[in-house]
């Protein structure tokens, strides 16, 4: 908000920003209080730009926007918990009255802007780049820090914050325990599919009882906080989304390795993370597409209503056999929407129309699928 404010160009006796988490304006609790800090603000017949973050910790704030917002005199911008903003009030408070930019973590493009912004170093080989990104991921303040292990444990406070903040603050979570078992276990298998039923299944026999419609709400809570992404499956020969089976995806790789001892990175799904949220923070629609009992990784729908076909893998140049594998799905669609294999590969292959992009190049020149 505040990286807003200073590209604006607006003059800064137009702008009014209130931090409701702030010692300054934490006694503004009720609709009565924010209308009377707005009211502070001098009118000057020019439209006057208000930020308020955190704004849910007003309860009923949306009249007091409403009102400000049909005198025509203010251009208002909001942020606050993901649990109350994303839960579905708001849209139904404000319906076709707000537009919503939905923030992402850093990109891998980002992340090397960034870099670059603070004068940290840059290995010119980006494989290492890639591999830097997966373990210490996307969050802008823990590019600052300089070890690994501090940048993890600023990770693991912003995870314990949205749970205070945004899930336990506006939700009741009966057993702490089985929660953080079973957040735990999605991101220890970021990139598998599950229904609800199977994963059910797959917690119990690691020893996690929990009720079905639990489950169900727990999963809700994480997809709205934004720890988790949830990536409907669809069947390309029906043309009907699957029932049941989703893919999740986390918000970022690293809450996987700060909750984890584990070095290692597994390519397979740390990728499909990757190229997932670049691809939701070009606004793209995605879910995975299956044809017959091959997969297409991802099925991306722009604003336009175009599509784009993406195959990860992280290399394809090991053997015939490992190239084919990820050519098979692409070449069984016949329509002539583009087909890509996104890999860290540099040598890169011809083969029946298809585009075969180097992910760490592509992703650096801002590309769009």
């Amino acid at each position: 908000m505040r990286l807003l404010i200073k590209a604006s160009g607006v003059p800064q006796d137009r702008i009014h920003y209130f931090d409701l988490d702030s010692r300054k304006y934490r006694k503004i609790k009720t609709p009565d209080d924010l209308e009377g800090l707005l009211d502070s603000i001098e009118e000057t017949g020019e439209i006057q730009y208000l930020f308020i973050d955190e704004i849910q910790n007003v309860k009923d704030f949306e009249e007091v926007i409403n009102a400000f917002r049909v005198d025509g005199h203010y251009s208002i911008f909001i942020t606050g918990s993901n649990s109350y903003l994303l839960s579905g009030e708001l849209a139904t408070k404000l319906t076709g009255r707000y537009i919503e930019f939905e923030m992402f973590p850093l990109t891998f493009d980002e992340y090397l802007d960034i870099k670059k912004f603070y004068k940290k170093e840059i290995n010119p080989n980006l494989i290492i780049e890639l591999n830097n990104y997966l373990l210490e991921g996307g969050f802008p303040k823990a590019i600052q820090y300089e070890t690994l292990a501090d940048k993890r444990t600023y990770v693991k406070s912003v995870i314990n914050e949205i749970f205070e903040k945004d899930i336990r603050k506006h939700n009741k979570i009966g057993n702490t325990k089985t929660f953080f078992s079973t957040l735990n276990f999605i991101i220890n298998n970021f990139g598998c599919t599950y229904s609800i039923r199977s994963l059910q299944d797959a917690l119990e026999k690691s020893g996690i009882s929990i009720e079905r419609k639990t489950l169900n709400r727990y999963v809700d809570l994480l997809v709205d906080s934004k720890i988790l992404y949830r990536c409907d499956r669809f069947d390309m020969k029906s043309k009907k989304s699957i029932s049941g089976e989703k893919k999740y995806y986390i918000a970022d790789t690293s809450i996987y390795f700060s909750t984890n001892t584990d070095n290692r990175i597994n390519y397979g799904p740390a990728l499909e993370n990757t190229v997932y949220l670049y691809a939701k923070s070009l606004d793209y629609s995605v879910s995975i597409g299956r044809i017959g009992k091959l997969e297409c990784d991802f099925i991306l729908r722009d604003n336009e209503l175009g599509y784009s076909y993406v195959q990860v893998a992280y290399t394809i140049n090991e053997s015939r056999q490992t190239e084919d594998k990820e050519y098979a799905s692409l070449e069984k669609i016949k329509d002539n929407y583009p087909k890509y294999v996104v890999t860290t590969d540099y040598i890169l292959q011809k083969r029946n129309g298809i585009h075969h992009v180097n992910i760490m190049e592509f992703m650096k020149e801002h590309q769009k699928f």
